[in-house]
């Protein structure tokens, strides 16, 4: 956890490469994740840099990859994975010629495999077609020789038997396959070029047909088209040509048609065979393959990504010297260095390549380690803006700030397990679910904050817990506290009594842990919790707030501004600790001086004072008439220390509005000139420091006078009017829980009360039914859209409440090259 609290020091690097070194040394690199390289060639173009004819060759490989793996995919073979520690390294030079060759003959060898099996299916799928040609139209020359037989008149086309035309030359029949949906445009167009005069029979195919190029599916119609004369015949054809058309000889004769299936069936059930054999032959060849591609494709992305990194690479002005720039974490360079020593140590290079720390006034990447548990956190601070180089993290606390307020919104115990589980199922079988690449993002969302989903649902129940309450009832584990003066006649009698608190001796009798479970009978539990949630949220609303001004401090000290402690950080908390941190002061204090007994007068509960109204007197210098026997005041002096605390508050707005401003012109006036710096102070600089000192922290130096003015008042105006929205803003704690509650207790009593009501057998299976409704509006109002709400109000509360107190979030995120972070962010985009 002490790593998160700042993010890693880092040291802008200057690397010395042998370029015989240069391949190796990068994927040494590249395996160890903990460099961001600078590009040195910005203004070249990327086709003129020096490696463009490698990426060109990688590119290619990839190409070829895709085109394998398209067709593993396409006969469903499975391609098997390995987890990243099993993942093969980058190919050395000798070794990329051994794979490019493996990848051309293998594609080759599929591209033939594809070829002859796509010619193979055209033979066999003419052979269907003319199979369902001789078998169809069989029917059509039986139905038009009867009806020319019985009633030759009856057409202008077809005045004799088609057998008996056909043999002196007068009718001709052209027959063939369409594809079923071109069937109606295309006898269209027949009728138009005849006007009529073509009798055209057809049947559509029940069984579909495959493609052979593609493999889909298609259905065809089988059709004869019967005419008369060369010149319709010839117009036919070229209607058929249009359309596609599969035209198929078919004789006249039934015994030739018969004799000709016989001889099609033969050939059909040969060509099958030879299909089989072949599609076994290439399932094998595939099978090979895919055990080979995932570890090819791995190998492929790493050659890439390192001749995509050594075009960032200068070449020195003997060109026998590469040299690159990079960002390295400081705790990370005995690593780097060994990398660079391993790269040229695994090609024999007799020059050893180095590492050269240099002196930059660039603000450095901001790089905080994280680990699966630590990196959803990490995320969220992200989402809001990348902090500062060296700006303390917020991420640390909000392990436990986040899920502790989402549960006192959420607080349920019933809900909260439920969450939990959830959490807790994907937290255990995380390796499991990991391994699975899912492109549903939502899922993703929830799998990526596994760890925040746990701790939200656990804080939940305990908040629960303390509320005592579970699916909007309460759970009498210790026995109630609670005696009341009242006979049972009484009690059942009247709906509208309520439970006084002063009527028990709590002395001795006080309930453990949390709420008494006699709250969920009485009529004014809606009074008395809204009561304890609003002051419960006011209290930790001031805590979270003082702990973010307070953490100001700590970058103050950092970045060596320790004058804004006294101008900025003291003028801050006195404000918000001399105001709203005495109301909170105030809620404690009536809380133990004021019970429900009035055996302590005035000190009763009719005398005791508003908290909210005190605290409005208080800033407007107002009184307020209490009630008779009663006092207005808490305390012997309270009124003159509200007076001193309003005073002292108001004398630290000028401080914050004029102090740092008044600083900062008076440290110009009396700053002498900066001496210019010596070659030989920098370079003995360089040698005796690696890192780049921290750039201050809010620092305004090049800014002119006026624009210091305008934005220290626009600062002040902003912290003083948010102190007061940023508590009210805590109020949301209050508003979301009481909402929760309420809506939980909404759906027990008009939908599950519904079946437990029931005394009748038909009870049971209404009750089934009944807690399917319950459940299913429980997960997903309750928990999903409830807990959706409150994780991004418990979302806001630190982002701006919180975070907006001491941290800018104003830097860049470091970007390493890690062969890792590059292929899982290719196979996302895929």
């Amino acid at each position: 956890m002490a790593m998160m609290f700042r993010s890693e020091e880092m040291a802008l690097c200057q690397m010395f490469i042998q370029p015989e070194a240069a391949y190796t040394s990068v994927s040494e690199l590249g395996e160890t994740g903990a460099v961001q390289f600078r590009d040195l060639n910005a203004e070249v173009n990327a086709f003129q840099r020096k490696f463009v004819s490698e990426v060109r060759r990688c590119d290619e490989m990839e190409r070829k990859l895709r085109y394998v793996e398209g067709e593993v995919k396409k006969d469903s073979v499975q391609i098997p994975e390995c987890s990243v520690d099993d993942w093969p390294r980058a190919p050395n030079p000798r070794e990329i010629i051994d794979l490019e060759t493996r990848l051309e003959k293998t594609e080759n060898e599929i591209l033939e495999l594809s070829q002859n099996a796509v010619n193979l299916k055209s033979n066999y799928l003419e052979l269907t077609e003319l199979k369902h040609v001789l078998e169809r139209t069989q029917s059509f020359f039986f139905e038009q020789e009867v009806i020319v037989s019985t009633d030759a008149t009856k057409s202008n086309l077809i005045a004799e038997d088609p057998s008996a035309v056909q043999s002196r030359g007068r009718l001709g029949f052209v027959a063939g396959v369409i594809q079923r949906e071109k069937m109606p445009g295309f006898e269209r167009m027949l009728w138009r070029i005849s006007r009529g005069n073509i009798f055209l029979r057809q049947v559509e195919l029940e069984e579909a047909l495959e493609d052979p190029a593609t493999g889909n599916e298609i259905f065809k119609t089988v059709f004869v088209a019967f005419f008369q004369g060369e010149q319709l015949k010839a117009r036919i054809k070229k209607v058929c040509t249009g359309y596609h058309v599969s035209l198929y000889p078919c004789p006249s004769s039934g015994s030739e048609r018969t004799e000709m299936v016989k001889g099609v069936c033969t050939r059909l059930e040969d060509l099958k065979m030879v299909l089989n054999q072949t599609q076994d032959h290439r399932s094998i060849v595939l099978a090979t393959v895919a055990k080979e591609l995932f570890n090819w494709r791995i190998m492929v992305k790493k050659m890439k990504a390192i001749y995509h990194t050594l075009n960032l690479f200068n070449m020195d002005v003997t060109k026998k010297c590469l040299i690159g720039e990079c960002w390295v974490p400081v705790p990370d360079l005995p690593k780097v260095q060994k990398a660079l020593s391993d790269g040229s140590a695994a090609v024999g290079s007799t020059i050893p390549s180095f590492l050269n720390v240099i002196e930059t006034n660039e603000p450095p990447p901001t790089y905080n380690r994280t680990n699966k548990f630590t990196r959803g956190f990490q995320n969220l601070i992200d989402s809001y803006g990348i902090a500062s180089y060296r700006e303390a993290n917020p991420a640390l606390y909000t392990i436990i700030t986040f899920p502790f307020l989402f549960g006192i919104m959420f607080g349920d115990l019933g809900h909260g397990m439920i969450m939990a589980l959830f959490g807790l199922w994907m937290v255990t079988g995380e390796k499991k679910l990991g391994a699975k690449k899912s492109t549903n993002e939502i899922w993703n969302i929830f799998f990526g904050g596994r760890y925040i989903i746990l701790l939200m649902g656990l804080f939940s129940m305990y908040t629960g817990f303390v509320y005592n309450d579970i699916f909007s009832k309460s759970m009498n584990i210790f026995g109630s506290a609670w005696s009341i003066n009242y006979n049972t006649s009484t009690v059942m009698s009247n709906k509208d009594l309520t439970l006084n608190p002063g009527s028990t001796d709590y002395d001795t009798e006080i309930y453990p842990i949390g709420l008494d479970p006699v709250w969920q009978m009485a009529s004014n539990k809606i009074i008395f919790l809204n009561s304890y949630k609003m002051k419960l949220s006011i209290i930790f609303g001031v805590v979270h707030m003082i702990f973010g001004v307070c953490m100001s401090v700590v970058n103050y000290n950092f970045f060596k501004h320790r004058v804004n402690i006294v101008l900025q950080f003291l003028p801050q908390i006195i404000f918000l600790v001399l105001l709203f941190a005495y109301m909170v002061f105030m809620m404690f204090m009536k809380w133990v001086a004021y019970t429900a007994k009035t055996d302590f007068q005035p000190r009763t509960p009719g005398c005791a004072p508003s908290v909210l109204i005190m605290f409005i007197n208080m800033m407007l210098f107002k009184n307020t008439e209490p009630f008779s026997g009663c006092h207005e005041f808490m305390f012997e002096g309270q009124n003159q220390l509200q007076r001193t605390f309003v005073f002292i508050s108001l004398i630290c707005i000028p401080w914050m509005l004029l102090g740092k401003p008044f600083y900062i012109m008076f440290q110009r006036k009396n700053a002498s000139p900066t001496p210019i710096p010596t070659n030989g102070d920098v370079q003995q600089g360089g040698a005796a420091n690696h890192n780049s000192s921290p750039a201050p922290h809010d620092s305004h130096d090049d800014e002119p006078m006026a624009e210091i003015f305008i934005h220290q008042a626009i600062h002040t105006i902003e912290y003083v009017l948010s102190t007061v929205s940023h508590t009210a803003s805590y109020l949301r704690l209050w508003a979301l829980s009481l909402a929760h509650a309420q809506l939980s207790e909404v759906l027990w009593n008009m939908v599950l009360s519904m079946g437990l009501k029931q005394t009748s057998y038909k009870g049971a299976i209404m009750l089934y039914l009944v807690f399917g409704a319950w459940s299913l509006f429980t997960l997903a109002i309750l928990v999903m859209m409830e807990g959706l709400s409150a994780f991004l109000h418990t979302l806001r509360l630190h982002w701006v409440e919180f975070m907006s107190k001491f941290y800018e979030g104003l830097g860049y995120g470091f970007n390493p090259f890690s062969f890792k972070i590059i292929i899982d962010s290719d196979e996302d985009l895929e």
